[in-house]
C-alpha cells in the first residue's frame, strides 16, 4: 500500500491509514461477536436481511468502527434498515441519534418516511427504545448535542442533499455534531469519473473526488477509503438513474432480470476524522 498518511484520533477509534482501497489495516477490532449476534438478531426483517449480499453491513460497520460504548448518529434512517442493527448493537452502552425528515415537512414522501420510521420504532421497545430521533433539513441542523457524537453514519442520502441544495450544511451539521476527532462514516453511490459531476445528482450517482472535496471544505479530513460495497457491473446509464437497479428497479418488468443480474449499485465507502485542533 503505497503514499498512506497516519492520523492519531480519540481513543475509542484508534488509528486509521488513508488507503486505496480495503479496509483500514490499523483500525481498532471491533466487538465481532456483538455485532455477529445483532445481525442474526430477530429485529431485523427477512427482507432487509436478503439484502446483506449487497449492503455488507458487517464489514461496513467495522470499516466505520462502530462499538457498543459508542455515541452514534444514523443521518437519514429511511424505514430503519441499519437502524437494525445499530439500535441494538449500542443499547444500554453507548447512544444512537437518528437524524430523520422534518416534522414539520409539507412535503409527502418525507412525511409517509417519517411515519414509518416512527412505527418502527415502537414495534419493538426493547430495541428501540433508546433511539432519539432528531431532524435534519435545510432549516434544522441540530442533529444531536454539539461534540457529543464519537461517530456520524449515513448510507447512500449524499445526492439527496446535492439535489435538495443543502450537502456542505448537512456535513457541516455532522462535523458539529462530532467530538474532536470524531469519525464520519460514508457510503454513497459512486459516480464515473468520465463526466462530470451533476451538481443536483439527479442520476442519484456522485463522483468520489467531488464527495471528498465536498466533504473536506467544511474541515473534515479523509482517513480512509473501502472497496467493501463497490460493484463493477454498474454501469452507471441507466434511463431512471441509479433507481433502475434493485431494490427500487423503477422501471418495473422491463430489462428486470438484466438489472437483477447487475445487483446494487456501485457504492464508495469513506471514513473522515474532525480534527482534535
Amino acid at each position: 500500500m503505497k503514499n498512506f498518511v497516519r492520523l492519531p484520533l480519540v481513543a475509542v477509534v484508534g488509528w486509521v491509514v488513508i488507503a486505496s482501497a480495503g479496509t483500514a489495516p490499523n483500525a481498532p477490532a471491533v466487538d465481532a461477536k456483538r455485532l455477529d449476534q445483532v445481525l442474526a438478531g430477530d429485529q431485523r426483517s427477512e427482507k432487509n436481511r436478503a439484502r446483506d449480499v449487497y449492503r455488507h453491513p458487517r464489514e461496513t460497520l467495522s470499516f466505520f468502527g462502530a462499538q457498543p460504548n459508542l455515541t452514534i448518529v444514523e443521518i437519514f434512517p429511511g424505514d430503519g434498515w441499519y437502524t437494525e442493527v445499530l439500535a441494538p448493537l449500542v443499547r444500554g452502552t453507548g447512544k444512537l441519534y437518528a437524524a430523520h425528515y422534518d416534522p414539520d415537512s409539507t412535503l409527502t414522501y418525507a412525511q409517509n418516511s417519517l411515519k414509518r420510521y416512527r412505527e418502527k420504532l415502537a414495534s419493538r421497545p426493547d430495541v428501540y427504545d433508546q433511539v432519539t430521533l432528531t431532524v435534519l433539513s435545510p432549516e434544522k441542523h441540530e442533529i444531536a448535542p454539539p461534540g457529543s457524537a464519537d461517530l456520524v453514519v449515513t448510507f447512500r442520502n449524499m445526492h439527496n442533499w446535492m439535489n435538495s441544495g443543502y450537502a456542505p450544511a448537512a456535513f457541516k451539521a455532522m462535523y458539529d455534531a462530532l467530538k474532536p476527532g470524531g469519525v464520519l462514516g460514508i457510503e454513497e453511490h459512486r459516480g464515473r469519473t468520465d463526466q462530470p459531476q451533476d451538481p443536483d445528482a439527479k442520476s442519484g450517482y456522485v463522483r468520489e473526488d467531488y464527495a471528498i472535496a465536498l466533504i473536506e471544505s467544511v474541515g473534515f479530513k479523509l482517513v480512509a477509503r473501502s472497496e467493501i460495497n463497490a460493484n463493477p457491473k454498474d454501469t452507471k446509464d441507466y434511463p431512471a438513474g441509479v433507481w433502475t437497479l434493485p431494490p427500487t428497479y423503477r422501471l418495473k418488468d422491463q430489462d428486470h432480470a438484466k438489472y437483477e443480474a447487475i445487483g446494487e449499485s456501485d457504492r464508495f465507502t469513506l471514513t473522515f476524522v474532525k480534527p482534535a485542533s
